[in-house]
């Protein structure tokens, strides 16, 4: 598993035992905050580049989540 922060493995472990929401819809809501993190202008611009790469790179990947 990839190291990830504490506030994201406390999300995951929520999620996982149903105490927190579901987003049926991940990767889309991935994408949208990440492009709301590269809009943030009160960011850096390292911060809000690397979310505008990950977006960009969500976008043109093979996702769906229509189903």
């Amino acid at each position: 598993m990839f190291q990830y922060s504490d506030k994201t493995k406390n999300l995951i472990n929520l999620i996982g035992s149903g105490d927190a929401a579901y987003v049926p819809k991940a990767i889309t809501c991935a994408i949208n905050t990440l492009d709301a993190i590269a809009a943030d202008e009160s960011l850096s611009d390292k911060t809000r580049e690397n979310a505008a790469f990950a977006a960009a790179n969500l976008v043109l990947s093979d996702y769906n989540d229509n189903d």
